[in-house]
C-alpha cells in the first residue's frame, strides 16, 4: 500500500458559513480546512445539513453569509465563466450517482469529457475513459445502461464519471446509503484506492460509521448546525464528552 501524504497546503477553507431554510438555521456559523491530500469526514445524522454544506463550497447552494476559499479562489463571488472551470477541478458524488439514463456507461464518461475536454484528441479521451473504468473495476460494463447496474455499480459508475476529468477534489454525498454492508465495504475500499491512486482530496459526508472509520484522516461532528468535535476516530470514540462517544456507538 502506498504511503499516504497529507500537506500543509490548504485545498478548502470555509469560514463562518450560515445557512437558513424556511427559517431553520442548517449551518450556524461552520468553519473548517481542508489539506492536500487529506480525507476528511463529516459525521452527523440525517438532516444536520451535511450535504448542504458541501453543496455551498461548489455553489450549488449560496448560503446567506460565510466565506469560501477553494483552490485559492474565492467561490462565492466568481462569476459564472470562472466558477464552471473551477467546478472541473472539483469532483462531486452525488447520492444517486446522477447518470443519464439514455448513455452507455462509457458514453456518459465521454460526455464531460467531450463538453470540458475539447483541447485533446479523441484517443486520448476513450484511453482517459478506459483507464478511469478499469480504476474502478467497470471496464466490463462500459457497454452497459445505468438501467443495467447493480446499486453498488452504479456508485462506482458515479465515481469513474467523476475521476474522469481528473479533479483535485472531490466531494462524497453519503457514498454509502442504500447499500448493503458487503458493497458499502466496497465502496469505502475504493475511496481509500481512489485517493492512492490519484491523490486527491476528498470531504466525505456519512452518518456511517464503518465509512467514517475505513476512510478518514479526520472526522468533524455536525450536529445543530455547528461541529461539536474534531479529530481522528479514535480520538473521538474516547472523547471524555459522553454525548460525543455516543456518535460511535
Amino acid at each position: 500500500m502506498m504511503v499516504k501524504t497529507i500537506h500543509n497546503e490548504m485545498v478548502i477553507r470555509v469560514r463562518d458559513l450560515y445557512k437558513t431554510f424556511d427559517g431553520i438555521q442548517v449551518l450556524a456559523g461552520i468553519s473548517f480546512q481542508l489539506n492536500k491530500g487529506e480525507t476528511l469526514a463529516i459525521l452527523g445524522r440525517s438532516g444536520q445539513g451535511k450535504s448542504v454544506l458541501i453543496k455551498c463550497i461548489v455553489r450549488l447552494i449560496m448560503p446567506d453569509a460565510g466565506s469560501i476559499d477553494v483552490l485559492d479562489q474565492d467561490v462565492l463571488n466568481l462569476k459564472d465563466k470562472e466558477l464552471n472551470e473551477l467546478r472541473i477541478r472539483i469532483g462531486y458524488l452525488f447520492q444517486e450517482g446522477a447518470l443519464y439514463d439514455s448513455m452507455t456507461l462509457a458514453e456518459n464518461l465521454m460526455f464531460p469529457l467531450s463538453r470540458n475536454k475539447q483541447g485533446i484528441s479523441e484517443a486520448e479521451k476513450e484511453s482517459l475513459v478506459e483507464e478511469t473504468l478499469k480504476s474502478v473495476d467497470l471496464l466490463d460494463a462500459r457497454d452497459k445502461m445505468p438501467a443495467e447496474l447493480s446499486g453498488g455499480m452504479r456508485k462506482r459508475a458515479g465515481l469513474a464519471r467523476t475521476l474522469v476529468l481528473q479533479p483535485e477534489i472531490i466531494l462524497y454525498d453519503e457514498p454509502t446509503t442504500g447499500l448493503d454492508p458487503y458493497t458499502a465495504r466496497d465502496i469505502n475500499d475504493l475511496i481509500v484506492r481512489i485517493q492512492e491512486i490519484y491523490n486527491v482530496s476528498s470531504v466525505v459526508v456519512t452518518h456511517d460509521l464503518k465509512c467514517t472509520r475505513r476512510v478518514s484522516d479526520r472526522i468533524v461532528i455536525l450536529q445543530e448546525g455547528n461541529f461539536i468535535a474534531m479529530g481522528s476516530f479514535e480520538e473521538l470514540e474516547n472523547h471524555a464528552d459522553e454525548m460525543i462517544r455516543n456518535y460511535f456507538i
